[in-house]
């Protein structure tokens, strides 16, 4: 018999290369002149809060964010192209959180 319940999953954390391998695919991307500062950024930061946290929550968190943006993009591309309306859009920021 198990201790935990079966519907609390463990929770997934990137594999150790996840960052260098998201970095490759932003240098890449056609944003990438925008996308590589903003994430070298947001890993700098996360980085300095995790060595004083002893946690690499911050770090999985920059890899998880820039992930779904990376992963979105696509849908973002074909909206825009498709000539709809995106003035009544919400900040990448509010659907998932600051950024660290």
């Amino acid at each position: 018999m198990s201790a935990q319940p079966e519907e609390a999953p463990a929770p997934l954390t990137p594999a150790p290369a996840a960052a260098a391998q998201l970095l490759q695919e932003l240098r890449a991307d056609r944003r990438a002149a925008m996308w590589v500062p903003a994430f070298e950024q947001d890993w700098a930061r996360a980085l300095d809060d995790a060595r004083h946290s002893y946690s690499l929550a911050p770090l999985h968190s920059v890899v998880d964010s820039w992930r779904a943006r990376l992963t979105a993009a696509p849908a973002v591309d074909a909206f825009l192209a498709g000539g709809c309306d995106d003035s009544d859009g919400v900040d990448l920021d509010q659907v998932l959180g600051a950024r660290p």
